[in-house]
């Protein structure tokens, strides 16, 4: 199950620190583009600032882990008070080792939150995580993302027949 989901999510304020809680989790590695941002933009929505807050308050650690560029993930990541780890070539688990020790879990405490199966989804089982893909939040501006999209829906398909849920 590199590809299928595990869980999915309307949109990253969804997932709650309740939820978190249930799973064991006490670190979340997130996306940027189009998981708590618009594809390339450096703005955060007002919900997502106000999520990120709920997280911090609930002693969630929060990292970024993007394979954007330093120029793209630095601002943005700094801007919103958040350690980050750019150019972390997913789907390879070598971004999530960063991220681990930044967040200063166990392995077995923390989840990748992301919108794309075959970087984000993949590079979680291939760490041996779980991952909690969210419904992208915009429109993709990259065209092999939107190539890759289309590639992605056998694997939506059929977490939707085995009965999984939008969350």
């Amino acid at each position: 199950m590199l590809f299928t989901p595990e869980y999915v999510f309307r949109d990253v304020t969804h997932i709650t620190p309740e939820f978190l809680a249930q799973k064991g989790i006490r670190a979340l590695v997130l996306d940027v583009d189009n998981t708590i941002t618009g594809d390339r933009s450096q703005e955060l929505a007002p919900e997502v600032e106000q999520w990120l807050q709920t997280m911090r308050d609930a002693g969630i650690a929060l990292t970024i882990l993007s394979n954007g560029t330093k120029e793209r993930v630095r601002p943005f990541a700094e801007s919103i008070g958040l350690k980050w780890v750019s150019r972390s070539a997913k789907p390879l688990p070598f971004g999530m080792c960063v991220a681990r020790r930044r967040t200063g879990v166990k392995r077995s405490q923390m989840a990748m939150v992301g919108d794309q199966l075959f970087t984000d989804r993949m590079a979680a089982a291939l760490y041996g995580i779980p991952a909690f893909v969210v419904i992208p939040r915009g429109e993709d501006l990259n065209r092999f993302v939107q190539v890759k999209r289309k590639w992605e829906k056998p694997f939506w398909l059929k977490y939707y027949k085995k009965g999984g849920k939008t969350l």
